[in-house]
C-alpha cells in the first residue's frame, strides 16, 4: 500500500492496525459491551408504538417514538431500522426536525439512497462485488456500478427488523434483532444482528451494533442518517461548518474504491481539523472533489489506539444547533449528498436537492477486505462484532 508523507502516517496506519487487530471490535463472545451512559430515571422518558404502514406481502411496520424530558424525539421503524425523524433543539430551545426522510411507508419502498438506514453487511463498497476468505472467493451484488454498495440489493436497510422497546436506567432504548442467514446477499455466514438505539437525558442517541456467525465472515455496520440542522430541507447544508478529527483521508479511484493510499488532509480541501464550512472547498479544483461530485470519501480518524472518543461536530450557526458525533470505529464516511437532484419529495412539501443533506457514518475502510493494509473487518464463529457511536446535540 502506497502511503504519502510516509514517516508521519507510517505511524498513524500503525496506530489505526495496531487498535484493529480485534477486526470489527471483535470481543471474546461474553465479554461485556462498555456503555458511557447518564443514569436517569426511566420515568423520564417516554416510548409510543405506533403502526407506520403494511408491506406488499401484509408484514406491518411499526413505529417508535423515544422521546426524553428535554424535548428530543427520535422516530424509528422497523423497516431497514430506519431513523424517520430526531428532533433537537435550536439556540432559542425550540426543537426541530433535523433529519432528511419521507412521510409514509410507500415512498420509503420507492428507490431511494438509504435515508436514515442501518447498514450491512457491509456498509460502503467493495470493489467489483468480490471479496476471498480463506482462499475461498466469494461474489456479491454489484448495485453501484461495477462495485457493491451497502450490502447489496436487499441489504439490512430494506428487511424487516424485530423489536422490543424498554424504559432502562439509561434512557429510552429500542433493540432492533435480525438474523441475515448464510449466503444472504452472497456472504457467508449466518449473522445474528443486534442494534440498540438509546435516547439520553443529554439529547445523545447512542447505537451499539452488535454481531456473531456461524462461519468466517466480513461485518462493517454504519447508520445513513442524513442530517440537516437548520430543519429546512429544501436547502442545501453548505452554510454548516463541519470538524473531523482526522489527519487523512482515503483517496478513491474513479468508481469511489480507495486506491490504498493514506493522504494527508493539510493543505487539500479535506482538512476539516478546525472548523469550516462544507461550502468553502466543495467545488474546489481538486480531482479527488470532481471523483466525488463534492465529498464522498473515508477519512482516517486519528486516536484509534483510545477507541470510544469524540471524533467531530457539526454546527449551524443561523440556529446555534450543534452535534457531536463519538465513536470506537477508525473511520467515518462524509457525504455530502451530491446525488440529490430534486427527484424524491422532502417532508413537508417540495423536493430534495442537491446536499440537502450530509452524513456522517462511522465504520471501518471502504472495500476492506481486499486491501491487505486496512484493519481487518473479519468475524469469525466464538467472536463478537461489537461497536458503538453517539450523536449529541445542544446548541449554542
Amino acid at each position: 500500500m502506497k502511503i504519502k508523507k510516509t514517516k508521519p502516517f507510517i505511524v498513524i496506519l500503525a496506530v489505526i492496525m495496531a487498535a484493529s487487530i480485534i477486526g470489527c471490535k471483535q470481543t471474546k463472545k461474553d465479554d461485556p459491551i462498555e456503555m458511557e451512559t447518564v443514569k436517569t430515571e426511566p420515568s423520564n422518558f417516554k416510548i409510543e408504538e405506533s403502526v407506520f404502514g403494511t408491506l406488499p406481502d401484509g408484514s406491518e411496520v411499526k413505529k417508535f417514538a423515544l422521546s426524553n424530558e428535554a424535548g428530543t424525539q427520535v422516530d424509528v421503524i422497523t423497516l431497514g431500522g430506519i431513523i424517520t425523524r430526531w428532533t433537537a433543539p435550536d439556540k432559542k430551545g425550540v426543537y426541530g426536525d433535523v433529519v432528511i426522510g419521507f412521510d409514509n411507508l410507500e415512498q420509503y419502498l420507492e428507490p431511494n439512497p438509504f435515508f436514515g438506514a442501518l447498514i450491512g453487511r457491509y456498509g460502503n463498497r467493495i470493489a467489483k462485488g468480490k471479496f476471498s476468505l480463506d482462499g475461498k472467493e466469494y461474489t456479491l451484488a454489484t448495485n453501484n456500478g461495477e462495485n457493491h454498495l451497502h450490502g447489496g440489493d436487499k441489504g439490512f436497510d430494506k428487511v424487516l427488523w424485530d423489536a422490543k422497546a424498554q424504559q432502562t436506567d439509561k434512557g429510552a432504548e429500542l433493540v432492533l434483532t435480525y438474523t441475515s442467514a448464510d449466503g444472504e446477499e452472497g456472504y457467508p455466514g449466518k449473522l445474528d444482528v443486534t442494534v440498540t438505539y438509546t435516547l439520553m437525558a443529554d439529547n445523545a442517541l447512542d447505537i451499539q451494533y452488535e454481531a456473531v456467525t456461524d462461519k468466517p465472515t466480513v461485518v462493517n455496520l454504519t447508520q445513513h442518517t442524513y442530517f440537516n440542522l437548520s430543519g429546512q430541507f429544501t436547502k442545501p447544508v453548505l452554510d454548516h461548518e463541519l470538524v473531523l478529527d482526522a489527519d487523512a483521508f482515503l483517496p478513491v479511484d474513479s468508481g469511489l474504491i480507495p486506491t490504498g493510499e493514506l493522504q494527508p488532509v493539510a493543505g487539500t480541501p479535506f482538512d476539516f481539523t478546525t472548523s469550516k464550512l462544507i461550502g468553502k472547498e466543495i467545488e474546489a479544483d481538486n480531482e479527488q472533489i470532481k471523483l466525488g461530485g463534492g465529498y464522498d470519501h473515508c477519512w482516517v480518524l486519528n486516536k484509534p489506539d483510545q477507541g470510544y472518543r469524540l471524533i467531530g461536530s457539526a454546527y449551524h450557526g443561523e440556529t446555534g444547533r450543534f452535534m457531536e458525533v463519538f465513536t470506537d470505529e477508525p473511520g467515518v464516511q462524509f457525504y455530502s449528498g451530491n446525488f440529490l437532484d430534486n427527484t424524491l419529495p422532502a417532508k413537508g412539501g417540495g423536493t430534495y436537492g442537491k446536499r440537502a443533506g450530509f452524513c456522517l457514518e462511522t465504520q471501518h475502510f471502504p472495500d476492506s477486505p481486499n486491501q491487505e493494509g486496512f484493519p481487518s473487518v473479519r468475524l469469525n464463529p466464538g467472536e463478537k462484532y461489537a461497536s458503538k457511536t453517539t450523536y449529541k446535540f445542544s446548541a449554542k
